[in-house]
């Protein structure tokens, strides 16, 4: 057998319920075999009665809510060692945001977050408060504000839900207050010590109220006397707009509801269920204990959180023993005859490097500026270019051969001067392959490739007779 805990988080207070202990009727879970609810149709499988639970309210004052969650969750587990499932009823995102982030910081794993609505409609649903309601109002008035939720208890959806801070608990302490400082009986607090001091003894005065007609507080700064028609005079027009609200949010939703459940310590003033009973004209339902709801019925959802299982190691493959490798000689180095390998050789190979890709470039210049056309054009009438020809007919007498200049010395002349006559021969002529210097057959059976001369880069050299002169 185990035991459960619940937790709710409030602006004011954190609370916390567990089975009460020490009696042979202590309601305890078997995880195993959820037995049948002894009360009203629950869906946790929790036995006993609903309010066999000692709850205890932790209040927030200046810290955090979610560190005092995490410190009154340790506290209980340190102390009770049977508790085996821990539930926390949250009320939006970032409330349970940052409450799992800080249980993951202290190493907390075994709880679940659940929302408040679903606590809550889990523990009325168990006491039986629901029966016979397909559609309720759920009117949650705590000490920082307000929320109206509309859900479907079959489906445990909500239709729709809102909240707001224009009426709460503290405001409700607030007009207490200003009510008694104004009536002369209390002086007004001289520093944010006595007036949080104030604030708590109307906050008692009110909870007194609930139960009794009148009540009288002594405090320092005088006697806190309030009765029930002056408290319900006092926070009528707050009520009232609570009841409005509740009436729009029902409307907004657009489903039938057939109930309004009270939650919260605000609940339990007996002036908010008659105004909401006539404002809209259906059941209100006040449980015992309304703050303590949503506690109970996180109690009663907790569950054990079951660990992962860890993931089954992949089998290694047998090692097989692999012998190594012989070290391979170092690849032989191809030294051309009366050439030496060395820092020198390299340097000569990067020149040459240099050199052709300067070539290159300065070509591809010649071309853009459109020296290759006349580069072109003066290599297809060079003297020394072979023609392979059929001749058809005779030809003119040959002149006295004459040794061709060199590539370099035509091409300066045909650039320098106008093109020289040159021999023609009048022949009928099959289609011809012009084959020079100049010409490269890349593929066989395709027109050979012509590579343009090059420029020179600088001008030539004056002659010796102008250099005497």
């Amino acid at each position: 057998m185990s035991s459960v805990l619940g937790v709710s988080v409030g602006a004011g207070a954190v609370r916390v319920a567990r089975p009460y202990t020490g009696d042979s009727t202590e309601p305890t879970r078997n995880f195993a075999v959820p037995p049948a609810p002894g009360y009203g149709r629950a869906r946790s499988g929790f036995d006993g009665p609903p309010d066999a639970f000692d709850v205890q309210a932790v209040p927030v004052g200046e810290r955090r809510v979610d560190e005092l969650v995490a410190d009154a969750v340790g506290a209980v587990l340190a102390a009770d060692s049977r508790i085996s499932a821990t539930a926390i009823a949250y009320r939006d995102e970032n409330h349970a945001r940052a409450i799992r982030a800080e249980l993951a910081r202290r190493q907390f794993t075994n709880y679940e977050l659940v929302p408040d609505v679903v606590a809550a409609l889990e523990f009325l649903e168990y006491s039986g408060e629901l029966q016979g309601f397909g559609t309720v109002a759920l009117y949650d008035l705590g000490a920082s504000g307000l929320s109206v939720t509309v859900v479907d208890i079959g489906t445990r959806q909500v239709c729709f839900t809102e909240r707001t801070s224009d009426i709460s608990g503290d405001y409700l302490d607030a007009l207490i207050r200003e009510q008694q400082i104004a009536s002369g009986r209390i002086a007004h607090p001289p520093d944010h010590t006595g007036l949080t001091a104030l604030d708590k003894l109307c906050r008692e005065a009110k909870e007194q109220l609930s139960g009794s007609s009148a009540v009288a507080l002594p405090s320092t700064e005088g006697l806190v006397l309030l009765s029930q028609e002056n408290f319900e005079a006092l926070i009528m027009l707050a009520v009232e707009s609570s009841a409005r609200m509740t009436r729009d949010v029902i409307l907004r939703s657009e489903q039938p509801v057939q109930a309004v459940a009270l939650l919260g310590g605000c609940a339990q003033i007996p002036l908010v269920a008659r105004v909401l009973r006539r404002w809209l004209g259906v059941p209100v339902i006040v449980p015992a204990a309304p703050e303590t709801v949503v506690t109970r019925g996180a109690a009663m959802l907790a569950r054990p959180v079951m660990p992962r299982p860890a993931p089954a190691p992949f089998p290694a493959a047998p090692r097989e023993e692999i012998a190594p490798r012989p070290a391979e000689p170092a690849p032989a180095q191809l030294l051309v005859p009366g050439t030496t390998d060395g820092p020198g050789r390299r340097r000569e190979l990067s020149f040459a490097g240099v050199a052709v890709g300067a070539l290159v470039v300065v070509a591809a210049i010649g071309i853009t500026l459109g020296w290759g056309t006349q580069v072109l054009s003066h290599d297809s009438q060079r003297p020394d270019a072979v023609t392979s020809s059929v001749p058809t007919s005779t030809t003119r007498p040959s002149e006295p051969a004459t040794v061709a200049p060199s590539t370099t010395d035509a091409t300066n002349e045909a650039l320098a001067g106008p093109p020289q006559p040159q021999n023609t021969t009048t022949t009928t002529e099959a289609p011809t392959t012009t084959v020079g210097p100049n010409t490269i057959t890349l593929i066989p059976g395709l027109p050979p490739v012509i590579v343009p001369t090059l420029p020179p880069l600088f001008p030539p050299a004056p002659a010796q007779g102008q250099q005497a002169r």
